[in-house]
């Protein structure tokens, strides 16, 4: 896409969130891009990237290796934050660009839990973050997809939670667990409270995907876009200056399942994220076909949901030891 003129005029980080803003990536990628593009400048004595070409790029990729000690994973989202840059924000889409290398990922089974312990963890938290959890281990979720509902999205009488644009951009249907209904019909008691109070303010708005509050501007006060699990503090939009409220943020279920983990007593590496990978371990014990958990994972390769038969093997490929016999 060539740059337009009204483009020119921006700063190479203000034409960076134009162009990922028109492709409608996600706040949290657009941030992270942008971030990346900061330390490559940086890294390079704030040189233009249009001055620095396939030397300079590996130099700076093997540099978060060699004394950033990132992941793979760290270093393969620096390079793609850099090939946009230079492929769609400056329109500089050189042979060279692609030809850096992608860094090879471990192959790694995800950490499980047991039912059980699914169970001590979930008793052990409180609060929108226990029923977070919730939500996570009973519709195979990821935190942010949780987090990000909107009351439209559950369906009560249907038992289904809808995720909209997850990971890929993608909008997908998963179960929503029976023990969990009555639990969360209390919850919206005082969610509603706690909208009743927010809309009675001067402007205010609640923040909506894309540019649906231009198509549908009543939207913004309208109950069923409120967050399922809205943030207990408002804030003031710095664009429009009305008040406003989020959902509640990440951190808050973090703590809270990592402290539930110590209490615990248990050993394995546990996140949030936990609750995902146990979800798809545990429908596959009790006998679910491969291609529905991958369509409730949401994942497009069924390769990616067959490391949880990997996990059910139980250490070399299933055999008994001899030292049980």
């Amino acid at each position: 896409m060539p740059i337009r003129l009204d483009d020119a005029r921006l700063t190479l980080i203000g034409l960076l969130r134009r162009q990922l803003q028109l492709r409608h990536y996600s706040p949290r990628t657009e941030d992270a891009y942008v971030s990346w593009v900061r330390r490559y400048v940086r890294f390079h004595g704030m040189q233009h990237p249009s001055r620095l070409g396939p030397v300079e790029l590996r130099t700076f990729l093997s540099s978060l290796v060699t004394t950033g000690n990132v992941s793979a994973a760290t270093q393969n989202q620096a390079r793609a934050a850099i090939m946009f840059l230079y492929r769609d924000a400056l329109a500089q889409g050189t042979p060279w660009t692609e030809a850096v290398e992608i860094a090879k990922r471990p192959h790694r089974i995800p950490v499980v839990l047991t039912r059980d312990e699914v169970r001590v963890v979930i008793a052990g938290m409180s609060g929108m973050a226990r029923l977070v959890a919730l939500l996570l281990y009973g519709g195979g979720l990821r935190l942010n997809e949780a987090l990000t509902l909107r009351l439209k999205d559950v369906d009560f009488e249907a038992r289904t939670i809808a995720v909209r644009d997850g990971k890929g951009s993608k909008d997908r249907l998963t179960v929503l667990p029976d023990t969990v209904i009555p639990l969360l019909r209390a919850h919206l008691v005082r969610v509603e409270r706690l909208w009743r109070l927010d809309t009675q303010k001067p402007n205010w708005v609640i923040p909506l995907p894309n540019a649906f509050a231009v198509k549908s501007p009543h939207a913004v006060q309208d109950f069923r876009w409120y967050w399922l699990f809205p943030a207990r503090r408002a804030f003031v939009d710095e664009k429009s200056g009305a008040p406003s409220r989020a959902h509640l943020h990440a951190t808050v279920v973090q703590r809270s399942v990592s402290s539930a983990v110590r209490a615990a007593g248990i050993l394995k590496r546990a996140t949030p994220h936990t609750f995902r990978h146990s979800f798809a371990t545990h429908l596959l014990e009790s006998g679910y076909d491969i291609r529905t958990i991958q369509e409730l994972m949401g994942h497009a390769d069924v390769n990616t949901t067959m490391i949880y038969t990997h996990v059910l093997n139980r250490g070399g490929r299933g055999v008994r030891s001899p030292a049980d016999g």
